[in-house]
């Protein structure tokens, strides 16, 4: 068995990493000292033991003691409003952004126009479902009583065609929910994750009912 190869090919499997650029880490990791990979190995084996995934926003978190990640267990945070990423490093932009003091929910991924892509659809019924259970307005309230959900997808043909999806799920509880997305400030094409805080602020100020 070639050991270069074989790792170079199960780095080239990361995202954004190609079969050169894999090799380049394999010989690079070759390099440094023994003590530096025995660290890495440590680390990846210690990420199923130490790195759990919350129940409710589906993100991933340090903790193996708590049963939901900070955000989540927050009780300052904003109930009324429910932010859908596609995945844990859109979450930590949005935060980066501190303009957003509501909940949150990661979808796992987008979809895209030829059918490939799986998002956690029956995970995010169950966080609306539980969202519109703890904050329905009384009876008889007004349309403004509804709750948010903002959809807050890269500005991408897959995000698009993710949002298009949500909305379809969404469709049954349209009369008690507010769904919106992010307005301008987020270009054409862009990722949500490499968006600047200043450009998010904006888009999530500038955000409109869809």
């Amino acid at each position: 068995m070639d050991h270069i190869d074989e790792l170079a090919k199960v780095l080239a499997r990361f995202p954004g990493i190609g079969p050169r650029q894999g090799k380049r880490f394999v010989y690079y990791l070759l390099s440094v000292p023994a003590a530096e990979r025995a660290q890495l190995v440590q680390l990846i084996s210690s990420l199923g033991k130490d790195v759990r995934q919350c129940p409710e926003c589906m993100r991933y978190f340090n903790g193996s003691s708590a049963s939901i990640c900070n955000y989540c267990s927050d009780k300052t945070r904003d109930d009324t409003q429910l932010i859908l990423v596609e995945k844990d490093q859109d979450l930590a932009a949005v935060e980066r952004a501190g303009t957003y003091r509501g909940r949150y929910f990661v979808l796992g991924g987008v979809l895209t126009l030829t059918g490939k892509g799986i998002i956690r659809e029956k995970e995010l019924l169950r966080r609306v479902e539980k969202h519109l259970q703890k904050n329905l307005p009384a009876e008889g309230g007004s349309a403004s009583g509804r709750k948010e959900i903002v959809l807050a997808l890269s500005a991408t043909s897959e995000g698009e065609h993710t949002a298009d999806r949500v909305r379809e799920l969404l469709m049954p509880s349209r009369d008690h929910l507010k769904v919106s997305e992010l307005g301008r400030g987020l270009a054409t094409g862009s990722e949500l994750e490499y968006s600047d805080p200043e450009t998010l602020r904006a888009a999530l100020t500038n955000r409109k009912e869809t």
